[in-house]
């Protein structure tokens, strides 16, 4: 370890984040390799040692031996200070080696207010923010996860883009480097060869021209650059390469457990769900090769608490045989299984012994809206009835806490929708109290969340305008004034940063310049309270002429240019558009299982949907 930076770490909060040296990570080396890969989590060590892409990717990598794949995160504050204070750049934990004499940095993109923490790292790693300032083939930075769906307000930062799934074609990436690091060649005969590899998005081999309503008038591809960019999915889940071991943490992370994936994709369509549409189609692991590598992976992590990870856990059509393998060891080992992502209407008696027997804490369930005309309009598919059923079953197997989350201002929204969010929670209140079989000696406390509604690109309400600030205060405030019992507990998200994720998921090009003057004058760790500064952002906006209302609150028809046209995540515009007339007459759709809709994803596996 550098001596500098082994004298400044006693100085900091968590000096654990920054040493590297945990159980299962990966050691190389370096001069035994052709590639080194920094995998960026642009967020604090936290956050990212509990996300599974990275686990996964950092693993895939690593099976390479031609490749070594380091971890990298964002420094919190403090750190950032002493680093920059003595001269230490951002270095990889595994090496500790500066990253800007890596052959590519990665970054995973997985919420829009990241944005300012990529440039951050870039400039304390010693490297330029802009794409067009770093000339040289070392380092190419490259993005993925879901905000490169539409990557354009970012993508004056970037080299390349990944969509979608990225086991295989981050492989494909590698070995083209490789090729071209070999040759000798230059950025952008790397770039030129890396567009023609599916799933691969260039921005700099696209012209963008807008028109005199700032709207987008064209999206041109240049030197044979493809018209479209197709996203990258992994037909098998039970043949692709899953890890056997994850890196164990010295401080405690916000998932600190064995995570595994059961499934990919979602049945269900609500319109507001941009993970539903990204991900599709639906794919399935089977229940014995799941429970397989759960097992390996408690014996060579040590954890005693397995999550069975996916959008909607209880639409997988083998769950109860799953729980039973599972059951078979994990209680003799003393190891917990919990099971997210419920959904309200197949939440059996069934299922409930199986979780009985696994854990018993509180119960998290999504109506999203208070009545039942909103949750039609959002194609909920969940009625009242299914919900009161759904608690009374849980509480007559001995649970006596709710939380449920609801939205605030989806479109076609009235004061009677916002006021059935608290209705509703009062039923649930009395179901527990009418429930003869509740647990005894006990109150029921129901939590209610209502985080405002944003609209994100492939989704059927990509189109419409967020609710204003003020229209979302009025909204919060009429709801905290009518909450019928006080057994119901509501809490907001801030609905400012709610209105910058919007600019976000639908801006254009124009952005860069705002995420670049914003950090410059100090905006990084946008998604935590305590960093957050809406009032810099505001002035950045206003000081470049550049309206983030034009970007969050403007209704677009169908025939607008999106800033994310040229990109295809398999769904058809023609279905988001017939998904979004229903919407506004309140009509739903079927899942998928039921009958499908025909949203276009099954064409990237071949025709294939494992609903």
């Amino acid at each position: 370890m550098d001596k500098k930076l082994q004298k400044l770490l006693p100085n900091v909060q968590k000096p654990a984040r920054y040493i590297g040296g945990e159980l299962n990570s990966v050691i190389k080396d370096k001069n035994k390799v052709d590639l080194r890969f920094a995998f960026c989590f642009p967020d604090s060590y936290e956050i990212g040692m509990s996300h599974l892409g990275m686990k996964i990717l950092y693993h895939t990598a690593n099976l390479r031996e031609d490749t070594w794949c380091e971890r990298v995160f964002a420094p919190w504050e403090d750190m950032e200070m002493a680093m920059r204070e003595n001269g230490i750049p951002l270095y990889a934990l595994e090496s500790g080696d500066p990253i800007k004499d890596f052959d590519i940095l990665g970054f995973t993109l997985q919420y829009e207010l990241c944005y300012t923490n990529v440039l951050n790292m870039l400039d304390l790693a010693g490297l330029p923010v802009r794409a067009a300032d770093r000339k040289d083939l070392s380092p190419i930075v490259m993005g993925g996860g879901p905000c490169v769906c539409n990557a354009e307000p970012i993508a004056a930062f970037f080299d390349l883009f990944s969509l979608g799934e990225g086991e295989e074609v981050n492989n494909e990436i590698m070995d083209l480097y490789i090729r071209h690091k070999k040759r000798g060649s230059t950025k952008e005969e790397f770039l030129a060869d890396a567009a023609k590899i599916p799933g691969v998005y260039v921005p700099s081999l696209y012209d963008v021209k807008y028109n005199d309503d700032n709207t987008v008038c064209s999206i041109t591809p240049k030197n044979g650059a493809p018209e479209t960019v197709t996203k990258r999915i992994i037909k098998d889940l039970d043949n692709v390469v899953y890890p056997d071991n994850f890196v164990v943490p010295f401080i405690d992370v916000v998932h600190d457990r064995v995570t595994h994936e059961i499934f990919r994709g979602c049945i269900r369509g609500c319109r507001f769900c941009q993970a539903c549409f990204l991900n599709r189609p639906v794919r399935e692991k089977s229940p014995e090769i799941i429970n397989e590598q759960c097992k390996t992976l408690c014996e060579n992590t040590g954890y005693d608490e397995i999550s069975l990870c996916s959008l909607s856990s209880s639409d997988y059509r083998r769950i109860e045989e799953l729980l039973s393998l599972l059951l078979d060891w994990t209680p003799d080992e003393k190891i917990n299984v919990a099971l997210p992502s419920l959904r309200v209407d197949n939440f059996s008696q069934e299922l409930l012994e199986k979780l009985k027997s696994v854990r018993r804490s509180g119960l998290t369930f999504a109506p999203e809206a208070g009545t039942q005309r909103m949750r039609d309009v959002i194609n909920k598919n969940v009625t009242e009835e299914e919900m009161i059923e759904t608690a009374n079953i849980a509480f007559s197997g001995g649970y006596s806490a709710v939380k449920l989350y609801f939205m605030l201002g989806l479109p076609t929204e009235t004061d009677e929708d916002v006021l059935g969010i608290g209705a509703l929670a009062k039923k649930v209140v009395d179901a527990f109290y009418n429930n003869p079989d509740r647990p005894k000696g006990r109150g029921v406390t129901v939590s209610v969340s209502c985080a405002s509604f944003v609209p994100k690109p492939f989704t059927p309400f990509q189109w419409e305008g967020q609710a204003a600030i003020e229209e979302l205060n009025k909204k919060q405030q009429l709801l905290k004034d009518n909450l019928p019992s006080k057994k119901i507990s509501v809490s907001f998200h801030d609905k400012r940063v709610s209105f910058l994720e919007a600019v976000f998921a639908r801006g254009d090009r124009r952005l860069a310049d705002v995420i670049e003057t914003a950090w410059k004058r100090g905006c990084k760790f946008d998604g935590w309270g305590e960093f957050f500064l809406f009032d810099t952002w505001l002035e950045c906006f206003k000081e470049l002429g550049i309206s983030p209302e034009f970007y969050a609150n403007r209704q677009r028809s169908y025939d607008e240019i999106l800033p994310w046209d040229h990109i295809s995540y398999g769904i058809s515009k023609a279905y988001l558009i017939k998904e979004s007339e229903k919407a506004r007459q309140a009509e739903t759709t079927q899942n998928c299982r039921i009958k499908c809709a025909g949203c276009g994803a099954n064409k990237l596996n071949g025709g294939k949907c494992d609903v």
